[in-house]
């Protein structure tokens, strides 16, 4: 059996890839599909994103559903058709086959964390539980 181990990605060590399909986007692939099946979970991939000003993510739907909070500065989120104003601490619940587009709002770059997740019919999810243990500093 393989022990289990907590890795860790130095934030600063991550390059930023320009995302070619958008206008002046940028991330970072916190989790990968591989790294998911090796924590045993159902998740696609997790990036953060950089939009330069007078950048956006332009208008796209998905095969998964997609979560996204903004940590960063003010964005304009393309929403059931029209364009809504945003800031950091907001985030937007995508469903798989939505049309949606974030665009940069402010005088600096805006950052995101977007979280893409399969969808399977008859899923139940359930709230997770904290085991506490005492450890040594």
């Amino acid at each position: 059996m393989t022990e289990k181990k907590t890795k860790v990605k130095i934030g600063d060590e991550l390059k930023w890839n320009a995302f070619t399909e958008h206008r002046k986007v940028h991330h970072h692939e916190l989790l990968s599909a591989k790294e998911a099946d090796e924590l045993g979970v159902s998740v696609s991939s997790v990036l953060r994103e950089r939009i330069e000003v007078g950048g956006a993510v332009l208008p796209h739907y998905h095969d998964v559903a997609e979560v996204i909070h903004i940590t960063k500065g003010k964005v304009k989120l393309l929403q059931n058709g029209e364009w809504k104003s945003y800031k950091e601490g907001d985030t937007f619940l995508v469903p798989k086959g939505v049309v949606h587009s974030v665009a940069n709002d402010d005088v600096e770059p805006t950052e995101q964390i977007s979280i893409f997740i399969p969808v399977h019919e008859g899923i139940h999810n359930e709230n997770f539980t904290s085991h506490m243990v005492d450890v040594e500093n």
